[in-house]
């Protein structure tokens, strides 16, 4: 099956380049409220289902039990830009278990965000693991770890006992792989799950609503949603689409991205869960279909319409800021 073209690059007055992807939107049941392309192909979510690997994080107690705040939790399901806030509040939640950044086991890389970047260079030093943009992330993992008396050590190893765990909770709100074929690395060293969008879209429907899950799950999920609406800059970060997308929605859109074209979201006040994939892997593709998504199911006042047209009509710019282009949405979602 094709998946269908949802957006389009034009330049001077012409399509450019077409991006074809696949969308799912779904109710807690299962049920599809929009199909658009093959939803039943494994596909790997990557970091758009880092709420779902930070669950074990909450409903075990582990965050309770070292006094992770709104902005550790936020950190905990972010893809930080690696600014000065996102290295400092990883430092910190790693503090509160005991360890420092030579427990991550991320790798390091520069910051994503170039200006993060530069200064990192212009100041003479090296980026760090807390540069990643996955320390949040393994950082709730070393909490998890440190809060029920267990050894960190390889912890991005599928067989630790918080990777169990990690690995249970997206298979149980997914149906993503435990194991096989549909099992590989992440960018960040710890496995990752391959599931179809309708599956995952389910999920996100479940973890908006808390429907079909049980009660201590339900209470981490809605403490995940309303710790990014409270801090949706260290979600993601400067200029960024799900940081900025939050800010516009606060409790009613949580978003998030991941590698390759997916974007995850869910919009608790409808009860759906939204999972889509850019087949060519374009985040700024990806982007403008989640964007779209937005603009085509939530209610929208005319001020949050107007905070969403700019993400809607994206334009591009050269390197001497002269505009050549602009995306478009195609196809179903326009």
């Amino acid at each position: 099956m094709s998946n269908p073209v949802l957006a389009e690059l034009i330049r001077g007055g012409m399509v450019e380049s077409r991006h074809s992807g696949a969308v799912a939107v779904s109710d807690p049941e299962g049920r599809l409220v929009l199909a658009l392309g093959d939803l039943t192909r494994p596909v790997f979510p990557r970091s758009a289902v880092k709420a779902f690997q930070a669950l074990p994080l909450l409903e075990s107690g582990a965050a309770d039990k070292l006094g992770l705040t709104d902005a550790d939790i936020a950190l905990a399901v972010s893809s930080h830009g690696g600014e000065p806030r996102h290295v400092e509040q990883a430092a910190a939640m790693l503090a509160k278990a005991g360890r420092d950044a030579g427990t991550l086991e991320c790798g390091a890389h520069a910051p994503s965000f170039r200006p993060a970047a530069w200064a990192l260079l212009r100041a003479g030093e090296e980026p760090s693991a807390l540069h990643n943009n996955c320390s949040g992330k393994h950082a709730g993992f070393i909490c998890l770890a440190c809060a029920s008396d267990r050894d960190p050590h390889h912890y991005i190893e599928a067989g630790h006992p918080v990777m169990r765990e990690v690995m249970g909770a997206v298979n149980e709100m997914s149906g993503a792989a435990l194991a096989g074929d549909g099992v590989g690395i992440d960018g960040c060293s710890i496995p990752t799950q391959a599931a179809p969008l309708a599956g995952v879209a389910r999920g996100f429907a479940r973890f908006g609503t808390g429907a079909h899950l049980g009660p201590e799950r339900a209470k981490a999920a809605a403490r995940i949603r309303r710790a990014a609406a409270a801090e949706p800059f260290l979600v993601a970060g400067s200029r960024r689409f799900c940081t900025e997308i939050m800010t516009i929605f606060g409790e009613r859109v949580f978003v998030k991205t991941g590698a390759e074209g997916v974007f995850c979201a869910a919009f608790p006040e409808l009860g759906y869960g939204i999972a889509l994939k850019c087949d060519d892997g374009g985040t700024r593709a990806a982007e403008l279909m989640m964007a779209g998504v937005i603009a085509k199911l939530l209610p929208l006042s005319d001020s949050e319409a107007e905070a969403l047209r700019s993400f809607l009509e994206p334009v591009q710019k050269n390197w001497n800021g002269l505009e050549v282009g602009r995306l478009r949405l195609a196809g179903a979602l326009v």
